[in-house]
């Protein structure tokens, strides 16, 4: 078994070819589920046979001793549980119903900590297959795990970061092959960097995001503690996911990244919110931030009305858009004194009249809303339109509403555009400044909001309109002109050499 340390890019990529074993058999949002969960098995039977080694080597015959002590492990495994019995018997018929059965023992032998996490996804499906083909597939994937190149024992591979990273690489390329799917697990990196950035999470908060997905936003603003506080993880992680493959992602995305103070539940955020006390009361963050479906249809409308919780008190979102369901809900889970919120919605959610537009006016008229900041198009998967992000605070201490224009300054690829460390920078430095930009930024006033019908298209406060060039028409009719003369000698030159051909012009 090689010890050889690896770099995060050979890693990235030697778990990224994996994917070519289920290429061309099954879709990209089928086989991610398999890759990303044989992953996390992968890494923690190795955590788990390294200890065991390390343990043996200390007690030596001692077995009652190393028993004692591996119940101490993060993750326990019942017998036969581990990756690498799963690798001794590929050869054999039935890894898919081996498989499924060790991700549940692993679940019962760990209690609330994994509980339902491999609920959702099977390996012994018939996606993959008549039995014969899907024991040969996933004989080559437990093969391809088992490669000294992807030994994950922690001598070799370092900071759990490495991993925790590659399972980032992984959902990220996932996202980009996933099509319209991509937005309901991943949100782009430099979105997540944005928003973590402007909400400021600090030590000691409770960080949400009703929307999770994969858990990747919530991860980048507990990493934004971290940063800021000297790796301070005095934080706690809050998240619910309605797609339960998505949420058992998102749960091995935490331990993966080290983040063991997270509380993510699954089920329909609008119609089932699990996030609550012991009153049955919704829980309340410092930071709420969220990439929703837009303009989701079919959220929950019939049941609004009678929201035991209050959320909708403003008015009821429409039937078949569900941006302010997910923006009341969350309103309703800040903190009164330190909340504060940042969600990713579709333009419509600025400027839609009817019973959004009631909604959008109490909010203004509440000083609730704090910022709105328009990003380029293209940024993220599945699709193509521009967005915004609204920043809302519980407790301001002005009365308007800052307006930030940073469509136009990205770095432009072939399928996506991404936001620059710069254009980031330059984000956050405007939003904290709130001043006047040309071209790019205005701080309205709540009495501008009012005459524009609390309309919060951006271009209403930016004006990002460049004049066009005034023509020189002389200088275009002497241009004319002259070409018009060059045109005449090259016809008479032309005629010249047909005349000497024997032509007749």
């Amino acid at each position: 078994m090689t010890n050889t340390k690896v770099n995060q890019e050979e890693i990235n990529k030697t778990v990224w070819n994996a994917c070519n074993i289920f290429r061309g058999t099954i879709d990209t949002s089928i086989y991610k589920d398999f890759i990303l969960t044989m992953l996390f098995l992968k890494y923690i039977s190795d955590v788990h046979q390294e200890q065991v080694e390390e343990l043996k080597a200390e007690f030596g015959d001692d077995q009652a001793m190393v028993e004692m002590m591996l119940e101490r492990q993060y993750f326990k495994f019942p017998a036969g549980a581990t990756f690498w019995d799963l690798y001794n018997a590929r050869n054999t018929a039935g890894n898919g119903t081996r498989i499924d059965q060790a991700l549940h023992a692993i679940e019962e032998a760990n209690g609330t900590k994994l509980k339902g996490v491999f609920h959702d996804i099977s390996f012994n499906t018939d996606k993959l297959g008549n039995e014969k083909q899907k024991n040969d597939i996933l004989r080559h994937l437990l093969e391809y795990f088992g490669n000294p190149t992807l030994n994950l024992r922690p001598s070799r591979v370092g900071s759990l970061d490495v991993i925790g990273n590659t399972y980032e690489y992984l959902i990220k390329h996932f996202a980009a092959s996933s099509g319209k799917s991509a937005g309901e697990f991943y949100t782009p990196a430099e979105v997540s960097d944005l928003l973590s950035i402007i909400l400021e999470p600090q030590k000691d908060d409770r960080i949400c995001d009703p929307a999770c997905g994969s858990g990747s936003l919530l991860i980048k603003c507990g990493r934004q503690v971290q940063k800021n506080f000297g790796g301070s993880k005095h934080y706690e992680l809050f998240g619910q996911e309605a797609i339960g493959s998505t949420w058992s992602i998102a749960k091995m995305n935490m331990y993966l990244h080290g983040e063991d103070n997270h509380r993510i539940e699954w089920g329909d955020t609008i119609r089932d919110p699990k996030l609550q006390d012991p009153n049955g009361n919704l829980l309340q963050f410092d930071v709420v931030t969220a990439n929703p479906p837009f303009s989701l249809d079919k959220w929950g409308h019939e049941d609004a009305e009678s929201d035991h919780f209050g959320r909708f008190h403003r008015g009821v979102p429409p039937k078949t858009k569900g941006d302010y369901a997910f923006i009341s809900h969350m309103i309703e889970t800040l903190k009164p004194e330190t909340g504060r919120m940042g969600v990713v919605v579709p333009h419509g959610v600025l400027f839609r009249a009817s019973s959004e537009g009631k909604i959008r006016q109490q909010l203004i008229e509440e000083n609730l809303l704090d910022a709105v900041i328009g990003l380029p198009e293209k940024l993220f998967f599945g699709t193509g339109i521009p967005a915004a992000i609204l920043i809302f605070k519980k407790k301001k201490n002005t009365k308007d509403v800052m307006f930030i224009d940073a469509s136009r300054e990205f770095k432009a690829g072939k399928n996506q555009n991404v936001l620059t460390s710069d254009n980031i920078q330059k984000i956050v430095d405007t939003y904290k400044d709130r001043e006047n930009i040309d071209k790019y930024a205005y701080l309205a006033t709540l009495e501008k909001i009012a005459e524009n019908d609390y309309n919060l298209n951006i271009p209403r406060y930016v004006d990002t309109y460049e004049d066009e060039a005034e023509i020189d028409l002389m200088a275009l009719h002497n241009d004319r002109c002259a070409l018009q003369t060059e045109l005449a000698d090259l016809e008479e030159e032309m005629a010249g050499y047909l005349r000497e051909l024997g032509y007749s012009a």
